[in-house]
């Protein structure tokens, strides 16, 4: 029977994680669902990484992705996991208290939890990282830190039902963690 994994984003998805984590869960045979805030075609970003900046760069519009649910349409026992890209998105999903509701219900149901880059910060604040042993975007440490999370160098950490990754740049670490978790290729 095939995995259903349901992939979180919003405008100012970071579009290549966002479709990358589409097409790698499809390639592998599971059925990957995008929830957003609402069911429509949503307007993602390009995050780069530049000589001389001291953060990335951002590149709008990148591709974009049409959401297959919204937020209010998600049922967890329909998934085994639930995968939170970066971008912009978390920095404004993380105040919707449906989505912090469906993911503390994730965690509640013992299901899978996937974050990268900035999707931790919807982790984060859903209560769920105190004393986890995770990574994310550099600049995000401290918020990991300061809700009790422990943040690690490698480009991906896996702590039980959770697997966490720095950027897009981390894929290949992380895809693997994330595949080894879903028990496929």
């Amino acid at each position: 029977m095939s995995k259903n994994v349901l992939i979180v984003t919003g405008d100012g998805g970071e579009s290549f994680e966002t479709l990358y984590a589409v097409q790698r869960m499809k390639e592998a045979g599971y059925r990957a669902v995008v929830a957003a805030p609402s069911k429509r075609r949503l307007h993602l970003v390009i995050h780069d990484f530049e000589e001389g900046w001291d953060t990335y760069v951002e590149r709008s519009p990148g591709y974009g992705v049409v959401a297959d649910l919204a937020f209010e349409e998600v049922n967890v026992a329909e998934y085994d996991a639930v995968l939170l890209v970066g971008g912009r998105a978390p920095e404004y999903l993380r105040n919707r208290s449906i989505l912090l509701d469906l993911i503390r219900e994730f965690d509640r149901q013992g299901k899978l939890l996937f974050a990268i880059c900035h999707g931790i910060q919807i982790l984060v604040t859903a209560g769920l990282v105190s004393g986890r042993k995770l990574t994310c975007y550099e600049h995000v440490r401290p918020e990991v830190e300061m809700a009790g999370g422990i943040w690690e160098t490698p480009q991906a950490v896996r702590d039980g039902r959770m697997v966490t990754g720095q950027t897009w740049e981390s894929h290949p670490e992380f895809y693997r963690e994330v595949m080894a978790c879903l028990g496929g290729n």
